[in-house]
C-alpha cells in the first residue's frame, strides 16, 4: 500500500476576482486570514485522526485564490502542522502561489524562512493591456519586479503561469510573451489556453458578443509555438501545458497526473485516496460558512464522497497519465487493475493510433505531437 500523499491547502481570498476565474475564491473576506488559518489547522488535525492508516506527505502546495495574502507566520504554522500530523518530508517540495501585486521583499523573505522552497507566480501576461482585460491587479513591471525580489529572497525554484488565446491576442503577440517570459529564466513555465468557464464575467461577455477571442487556427498555432519557442530556450515539455528546466518539474502536480494520494484542506479543496480500491474522492464546500461551521463542532466538512467505479478509475488512469508526454506503462495498468490495457480500451487505442494521435511502443502508450494538440479528442475516447 502506498502511504505517501501530496497535501493541498486552498486559500480562497483575492484582492479582486479575475474576469476569467471559476475557482473557489472570493474578494469579500468574511474571515480574517488568521481565523481561516485556524480552521485549516483544525481540519488537518481532524483528517489525520480520521485516516485508517497514517500518510507521509511528500509535497505541500498552497493554492488559491491568492495564498500570498496570508502572512508568512501563518504559512509557517501550516507547514509545521503538516510536518507534525503528516510527517512532511524534510526534502518536500513546498509551493506557494503568489500574485505579483501582493508580494514584497519582506513577505517573500518571510515565506522562504517559513519553509516555502518553490514559488508559483501568477503572471498570466507581460502586457499591461492584456492584464487589464483579464482583471488582474498587477502590472507587467510588477510581475518582473516580483520575480527579481523572489530571487533576492533566495528562491531558486520559481514557476510562472501564462495564458494564451486572450481577447484580441495575435500569434506574434504570444510569441513575444513567451520570449519575454523565457528571458527571465524561471525554472518552470505553465502556459495555458484561455477557457471561458460558465458563470464567469468572461462567459457573460461572450454571451453578449463582447468577447473576441482568437479563432481555432490561431489558438492551435499559439499552442504549437509554445512548444517550439520554449524548447529552443531549453525547457522540456513534460505535460500538455507545463515546461521545466532539467530537474525542475512540479513534483506536486505529477501526483495528480499519476493518480497518487492527495489530501485537500480549505474551502473548495478536493481530495483523493487510492484506498479503498479503486479510489475514494470527496471535496469541501466552497462557501466559507458551510466549510467552517462543521469544523467548530469537530466534524470534517467533506461532501460528495464517491467510491469510484472500476471502469471510471481505468478511464481516469488513462486520461490523467496521458497528459504527461512520457505517457503510461501498460504493465502498470495491468498491475493496478489486473487486466490488460488493450483488453479494456483496445478498440479506442487502435482507432486513435490509426488517426495519428497515439503511439504504442516499448510497452508504453503516449500522445503524438498531433495528439497533444488534440488531447481533448483523445481523452473523450476513454470516457
Amino acid at each position: 500500500m502506498d502511504d505517501t500523499a501530496a497535501l493541498y491547502i486552498h486559500i480562497p481570498f483575492c484582492v479582486r476576482k479575475c474576469l476569467y476565474c471559476a475557482f473557489a475564491s472570493t474578494d469579500e473576506a468574511p474571515l480574517a486570514t488568521g481565523e481561516y488559518a485556524a480552521l485549516l489547522l483544525r481540519e488537518m488535525a481532524l483528517r489525520a485522526a480520521a485516516l485508517a492508516s497514517p500518510l507521509r506527505a511528500t509535497t505541500l502546495y498552497l493554492g488559491g485564490g491568492t495564498p500570498s495574502l496570508l502572512e508568512p507566520d501563518l504559512v509557517g504554522n501550516i507547514i509545521d502542522c503538516a510536518t507534525r500530523l503528516f510527517r512532511l518530508d524534510p526534502a518536500a517540495e513546498i509551493t506557494l502561489e503568489a500574485n505579483p501585486g501582493t508580494v514584497t521583499a519582506d513577505s517573500l523573505a518571510g515565506y522562504r524562512t517559513a519553509g516555502v522552497n518553490r514559488l508559483s507566480l501568477g503572471v498570466q501576461s507581460l502586457d499591461d493591456r492584456m492584464l487589464v482585460r483579464l482583471g488582474r491587479v498587477h502590472t507587467a513591471q510588477e510581475a518582473k519586479d516580483a520575480f527579481a525580489l523572489a530571487r533576492r529572497a533566495g528562491f531558486d525554484n520559481i514557476g510562472i503561469d501564462l495564458i494564451h488565446g486572450l481577447p484580441g491576442q495575435s500569434l506574434d503577440h504570444w510569441r513575444d510573451q513567451l520570449r519575454m517570459a523565457a528571458a527571465l529564466r524561471p525554472e518552470h513555465i505553465s502556459a495555458y489556453g484561455l477557457t471561458v468557464e460558465e458563470g464567469t464575467p468572461f462567459a457573460r461577455q461572450e454571451d453578449q458578443g463582447e468577447l473576441t477571442l482568437p479563432d481555432e487556427d490561431d489558438a492551435a498555432a499559439m499552442f504549437e509555438e509554445t512548444s517550439e519557442i520554449l524548447a529552443a530556450a531549453g525547457y522540456e515539455q513534460y505535460e500538455i501545458a507545463n515546461f521545466a528546466l532539467p530537474g525542475c518539474r512540479s513534483r506536486h502536480n505529477q501526483v495528480y497526473w499519476r493518480r497518487g494520494n492527495y489530501l485537500g484542506f480549505g474551502a473548495g479543496a478536493h481530495s483523493f485516496l487510492r484506498e479503498p480500491f479503486p479510489g475514494l474522492r470527496w471535496r469541501n464546500p466552497d462557501d466559507l460558512g458551510t466549510y467552517g461551521c462543521p469544523l467548530a463542532d469537530g466534524v470534517l466538512p467533506e461532501t460528495d464522497i464517491t467510491l469510484l467505479a472500476e471502469e471510471d478509475a481505468m478511464a481516469e488512469w488513462l486520461f490523467l497519465g496521458l497528459r504527461m508526454l512520457e505517457g503510461i506503462e501498460e504493465a502498470r495498468f495491468r498491475e493496478e487493475f489486473c487486466r490488460p490495457l488493450m483488453e479494456i480500451h483496445g478498440t479506442a487505442i487502435e482507432g486513435l493510433n490509426a488517426a495519428g494521435l497515439l503511439v504504442r511502443e516499448g510497452g508504453r502508450l503516449r500522445l503524438t505531437r498531433r495528439g497533444v494538440i488534440l488531447s481533448n479528442r483523445v481523452f473523450a475516447a476513454f470516457l
